[in-house]
């Protein structure tokens, strides 16, 4: 076979992966491939094709047109095969305790006392892996990643021209206090500089970071369309565990990241620096302000569903059929669902399968995220009105603190610290910790009016759904109403869900309907989904950033739903 061009790992990030001529190379001569014949299992350039297709009339050689139909380069086998820790040691085994693929070494060394781990010639019997979906999503992590690079540079060069700008400020201060200026003009300067440096610094290490996340994911990017179709099992299960695991460190950077800010040094100088110079060290204060900018990312983009699949999610010991009334993606992309009919908060993995639960005493209603490991549940019957708290620990559902309500409780949503509740007829903004801040909305016309309830990315804007008057509300931030949306196609709305680009998702259970409104909760965008798709009695909605994908919650057939979108 042919060798891989040594050039295309040394590039890193920008692989571009190519073959030598097996002719040439027989020769002691280096030139680049441009055919690949099966039958002979040899690879040609555009000089020596010629005398092949002479020798061998009935052959068919691959151009570069039909890259596909060629084999997986010897280097990209390598590259995907050999352990990160032993480097000459073959990825061999895959364990499903801690998801980790490790060569026989780390088998002994870790994983020795774990119940399953399995051979990846075993799995890969039973599981598929879907590399383009695994690209496009690498893709989409890429362009996060180079969007951060991008600002992260631009707040260098931002810190830099605010720093010059207050220097201005510095040097005219200097000129009104006369005596002793050199000296205190120096401390203050080199002070700033120092600030400077240290801003820069951090600045730079995200840039570091992300130029190397970048170039980690364009390498399995470029390993994986460089297997393509040609039934490399082992390889493409092992590209999707290396890939998931890249793209899992990557997203954990982008969340931690996803506020952007603007960095500036200012210079507040001092109006009685002239009286008391003679006691200054400085011409004033250094400092630098930080200010949030939110992605710009469009709310009212229209989603676009192009698939759906169906996953059953009742447990041998469920008593009742499911109702699945709330749904949450985690950041590790594992799934929860509350279960109200059978009392239960279900943990699905990223095959949407069953793997732990939590029993509640009383029926749970709703659930939000409060940190990357802990989300909230909202439980409530008769005599039980209460927020419990629960940690997501390797694939366990682990209590923990919970505090008591004075009111009933249904939906549930976090934003920066605040709890936003709903009770029926009201909403009420909470502390995490259970401290009532106050009542932000109320109407008592009829029972539930105020269902379920969702905050906009940036926090200035609260959804509620009015089940019984077949309403969406938009608040702003002090519970006063922005805006009012009804539409036949939406009947006894139940859930609401907000998506990080702040695209506004409603389900009609009465309607049997899942819609798309605009951001401000004026008018609908587009009917994502109705019955004749599937959605019977639909409770709740999400949407995970991480598959590109809409989930369903269902009050029929122990089921939820999973629309592919864009």
């Amino acid at each position: 076979m042919a060798t891989f061009s040594q050039s295309t790992i040394e590039k890193g990030s920008d692989m571009v992966q190519d073959f030598v001529c097996s002719t040439c190379e027989d020769k002691k001569q280096v030139k680049m491939a441009d055919f690949y014949c099966e039958s002979c299992v040899q690879f040609y350039c555009g000089t020596c094709i010629g005398m092949h297709s002479q020798l061998f009339t009935k052959h068919a050689p691959y151009g570069r047109g039909d890259m596909k139909k060629w084999p997986v380069s010897e280097k990209v086998e390598d590259f995907l095969l050999k352990c990160d820790v032993h480097k000459e040691e073959n990825l061999k085994m895959f364990c499903d305790e801690h998801s980790e693929l490790c060569c026989t070494h780390c088998a002994f060394i870790n994983h020795r006392l774990c119940q399953k781990v399995t051979f990846i010639s075993d799995i890969v019997k039973s599981q598929s892996t879907d590399l383009h979906q695994l690209s496009v999503s690498i893709q989409t992590i890429l362009k996060e990643m180079k969007e951060l690079q991008d600002n992260q540079e631009a707040s260098i060069q931002a810190v830099q021209s605010s720093y010059d700008q207050q220097l201005h400020t510095i040097h005219k201060t200097r000129q009104e206090i006369i005596a002793a200026l050199d000296t205190i003009e120096q401390n203050t300067i080199t002070e700033m500089k120092d600030t400077l440096t240290k801003l820069q610094a951090a600045f730079k290490s995200d840039v570091d970071k992300c130029i190397r996340l970048r170039d980690e994911l364009k390498q399995l990017r470029d390993a994986i369309q460089d297997i393509g179709d040609k039934s490399k099992l082992e390889l493409s299960f092992i590209a999707t565990r290396k890939c998931k695991e890249k793209m899992q460190q990557s997203e954990a950077y982008l969340k931690k990241n996803s506020l952007q800010v603007k960095v500036a040094i200012t210079f507040q100088p001092n109006s009685d620096i002239v009286q008391y110079l003679s006691k200054l060290s400085g011409l004033g204060t250094i400092e630098h302000s930080t200010k949030t900018l939110m992605v710009q990312d469009n709310p009212n983009k229209k989603i676009i569903v192009h698939g759906q699949s169906v996953h059953n999610v009742k447990l041998s010991k469920d008593s009742e059929e499911c109702c699945i009334i709330a749904t949450l993606v985690c950041p590790d992309r594992q799934i929860l669902v509350v279960d109200n009919n059978n009392k239960n908060v279900k943990l699905l993995n990223q095959q949407y399968q069953v793997v732990s639960h939590w029993s509640a005493t009383a029926f749970p209603r709703d659930i939000c995220a409060i940190t990357p490991v802990e989300v909230a549940v909202t439980l409530g019957d008769e005599n039980t009105h209460e927020v419990q708290f629960i940690t997501v620990n390797k694939r366990q559902l682990v209590t923990g603190r919970k505090f008591q309500l004075k009111h009933t409780c249904r939906g549930i949503a976090c934003h920066q610290g605040d709890l936003y509740i709903t009770a029926d007829n009201s909403l009420y903004k909470y502390t995490v910790s259970g401290k009532q801040v106050r009542k932000m909305y109320e109407d008592a016309s009829s029972p539930h009016t105020v269902e379920k309830c969702a905050v906009s990315p940036t926090g200035d804007k609260l959804y509620i759904t009015d089940y019984s008057q077949n309403k969406l509300l938009t608040l702003a931030r002090d519970g006063s109403v922005l805006a009012t949306f009804t539409d036949h196609a939406l009947l006894e709305p139940c859930d609401v869900h907000v998506t990080p680009a702040g695209q506004v998702l409603v389900c009609g259970m009465g309607s049997h309907t899942i819609l798309q409104v605009d951001s401000e909760g004026r008018r609908k965008l587009a009917t994502l989904a109705t019955k004749e798709d599937g959605v019977l009695w639909p409770w709740a909605v999400c949407y995970s950033r991480h598959t590109a994908s809409i989930i369903v919650g269902l009050n029929a057939n122990n089921s939820i739903l999973v629309f592919k979108v864009q």
